[in-house]
């Protein structure tokens, strides 16, 4: 039979000779990432100028880079027959989160690990986030490095393919930007995501003859989020207009550990999925204090500007402390448990004596 993924299988068995090596290949593949991050943050912080060519094909590449080595780092365990390896995909799979505050879309991957919880099957969508949303966005990234930067994105995208205007195009549609587009394209994804996920839930959770209530109250949890980020940036204008990259690391680091969470609830069988994540209460209670001057009730503690700010910059941290903690206490647990080591094998795999073993 064909190998249906010829290109990660060929760098599986690449890689797997350098398993042993201390650059292991999930933190290589997320150093990409990094790096991509720095040259943001360098040459525009505030999200508001173009930027030198190379920046953009510098990010199609590590994009590109990251998805390869997050791919190919379950397929050399299994090529390499690892025990060890083997068992840590499981929390490689919970931590992948973190790594994709920036390259997935937040809503699809946490509904995908919700239906895999309650079905004990990953289901991927039609465009999947890690998969085709990662690769659109490296043609992006391509695309801007050619024409010479993301101010293109700001023209009409109808103008720009050639489209004159026309009665029959309403002006707001015909002025949509590429951005704008994109907005639509991924909304119309992710809903469509969202909504076969629960479909294929219910329809197995049918099958089984097991109550539908459950599931869907697992997601109360996730919609309660997504009302508060919206909110959040519609009362801070300072925060969406001059602070924005810290607030997505914040609600990356948010869906991070929810994700995390149902993942290490399915690795270990535990029938109580997890609705309590402590790091949307900061988020709850900043929406519920800016809301006060604009219902005319009551006055807001932070205000609108440096202690907004400053709050910000304290959730983002408490972010970082939370999610990194529950890494470590994961990683930890899951290496004593199996005496195993995290970054290199502990116990090579050795055919001779595996031979002997089964004996």
């Amino acid at each position: 039979m064909a190998d249906p993924m010829p290109y990660v299988s060929h760098h599986g068995l690449l890689m797997s000779k350098i398993a042993n090596g201390r650059l292991q290949i999930t933190l290589s593949g997320f150093s990409f990432v990094v790096i991509n991050f720095l040259t943001l943050l360098w040459y525009n912080p505030t999200l508001d100028q173009d930027m030198p060519r190379w920046v953009y094909a510098s990010w199609a590449i590590g994009l590109f880079l990251y998805q390869t080595f997050d791919a190919v780092d379950g397929t050399q365990a299994y090529v390499g027959k690892r025990k060890q390896l083997k068992i840590m995909i499981y929390a490689d799979h919970a931590f992948a989160g973190g790594e994709r505050t920036r390259a997935d879309r937040w809503g699809s991957f946490l509904t995908m690990t919700w239906d895999e919880y309650y079905t004990q099957t990953l289901t991927l969508g039609v465009v999947s986030g890690p998969v085709e949303g990662i690769l659109t966005l490296c043609i992006v990234y391509a695309v801007t490095a050619y024409i010479g930067g993301g101010s293109f994105w700001q023209r009409s995208m109808l103008e720009s393919l050639g489209v004159e205007e026309h009665t029959l195009i309403p002006n707001y549609l015909y002025n949509l930007s590429w951005n704008e587009w994109w907005i639509v394209y991924g909304g119309i994804v992710l809903v469509f995501n969202t909504l076969s996920s629960i479909q294929h839930v219910l329809n197995v959770r049918r099958e089984q003859k097991k109550s539908l209530d459950a599931p869907l109250y697992g997601l109360v949890p996730y919609l309660v989020t997504w009302i508060f980020v919206p909110a959040y940036l519609f009362l801070q204008p300072v925060i969406l207009n001059h602070h924005l990259i810290p607030f997505v690391f914040y609600v990356g680091l948010i869906n991070a550990y929810a994700v995390g969470q149902i993942i290490i609830k399915h690795l270990t069988k535990d029938s109580k999925f997890p609705m309590y994540n402590v790091l949307t209460i900061p988020l709850a209670l900043a929406v519920v204090d800016s809301m006060g001057p604009t219902l005319g009730l009551w006055p807001s503690a932070l205000g609108y500007s440096t202690y907004q700010i400053a709050f910000l910059f304290s959730c983002l941290g408490l972010g970082v402390g939370v999610y990194g903690s529950f890494v470590y206490d994961i990683i930890t647990t899951i290496c004593d448990y199996l005496d195993i080591w995290c970054l290199t094998i502990k116990y090579p795999y050795n055919e001779a004596d595996e031979q002997k073993k089964l004996k």
